[in-house]
């Protein structure tokens, strides 16, 4: 089993395409600003929040879906980035494992032991309680 260092490591190394569970279309919300920095990065984001899929909106000039299993349908993904609490995780860990994703990460302040060691045992790097845009920045 690899570290959590390693983990990250892996992530930032591998992954491109990122679906963003609960991006808001909000600007001065964290998952918004971590998408927004990914993006600049050369990351692909794939909005993911299901009241904004139903207005028709677009985040950061993406198409936005109501559901992951729905985002997979058009892009193959790579990392699902989860701003969502912490007991709304287990599906989104189980839609991750269906749709063949890479890893999960959970952002900062979000955990779920159970949802977190099925993911690990599907095979999928996670990350838990970490906000990936600082991952990305203090190892750029």
């Amino acid at each position: 089993m690899l570290t959590e260092a390693e983990t990250i490591h892996q992530i930032l190394t591998h992954c491109r395409t990122v679906a963003v569970v609960g991006l808001s279309p909000k600007p001065a919300r964290a998952s918004f600003d971590v998408a927004r920095y990914l993006q600049a990065h050369g990351w692909r984001i794939i909005p993911v929040n299901p009241v904004a899929a139903a207005s028709g909106a677009t985040i950061l000039g993406e198409p936005v879906y109501a559901s992951l299993q729905e985002a997979a349908q058009h892009a193959s993904i790579d990392l699902v980035n989860v701003f969502r609490n912490s007991e709304d995780v287990p599906p989104v860990a189980q839609d991750a494992i269906a749709i063949g994703a890479r890893a999960l990460w959970l952002q900062l302040g979000i955990e779920n032991a159970p949802a977190a060691a099925a993911a690990q045992a599907a095979g999928l790097w996670v990350v838990q309680n970490q906000c990936l845009k600082v991952a990305h920045a203090t190892r750029a």
